[in-house]
């Protein structure tokens, strides 16, 4: 395996298509992670992007993992013929698990699912439970918006610029592994104290 290549990747992103764009980012970042000899940790459905980036590195001869819920299963469609399938209880399970299992993240297009994946692991990143890295793969601006409110929620000191900072919006699958293999993890941590003193931005 190269190095600085992480083991596994989490992708987060929509059980719905989106534009035909979108699809196609996933799968070549599906096509990606199989070739650079990491593995794919995903949320488990065949459907949209999360099939989409499912297939394209199952078909690049990658492994993947999906973790999904017991009553999404059905819903989201779970995929048949992943190396892995994991059925959890909830949601949070579901998180705490991908977080686990991965050592990088990206998110791809998606809706409230894959802003809640991402901004909880972002909020592990600020608190110390990892310190792991995270970026969003900024398909033809979708993240656009997003961008503009971290910077404003960081010159509004709500959220510290070493966090910010870490945060990366790719606009190629190139840049996603440049940010992986050059990531620094933030040298600040919330003091036990200063949370106490409700000094921590949230």
């Amino acid at each position: 395996m190269a190095i600085n290549v992480p083991p596994a990747v989490a992708v987060f992103c929509g059980a719905s298509p989106g534009r035909a764009s979108f699809r196609r980012s996933a799968m070549e970042l599906g096509g990606s992670i199989a070739n650079r000899g990491s593995r794919l940790i995903y949320g488990g459905a065949a459907t949209g992007l999360m099939g989409a980036v499912a297939d394209a590195c199952l078909d690049a001869g990658g492994a993947v993992v999906g973790v999904i819920p017991r009553q999404l299963q059905r819903y989201e469609v779970a995929h048949a013929r992943l190396t892995q399938l994991e059925l959890v209880v909830s949601m949070h399970e579901r998180k705490a698990r991908m977080a686990d299992l991965a050592q990088a993240f990206v998110a791809l297009p998606g809706g409230f699912g894959t802003m809640d994946e991402t901004f909880e692991v972002l909020t592990w990143l600020q608190l110390g439970i990892h310190t792991k890295p995270i970026c969003f793969l900024n398909v033809e601006g979708y993240f656009d918006e997003i961008e503009g409110w971290v910077g404003r929620a960081a010159s509004e000191g709500f959220v510290k610029s070493v966090f910010s900072d870490s945060l990366r919006f790719c606009e190629s699958i190139e840049e996603v592994w440049h940010h992986f293999a050059t990531f620094i993890p933030p040298a600040h941590i919330f003091s036990a104290s200063g949370l106490e003193q409700g000094t921590a931005e949230r």
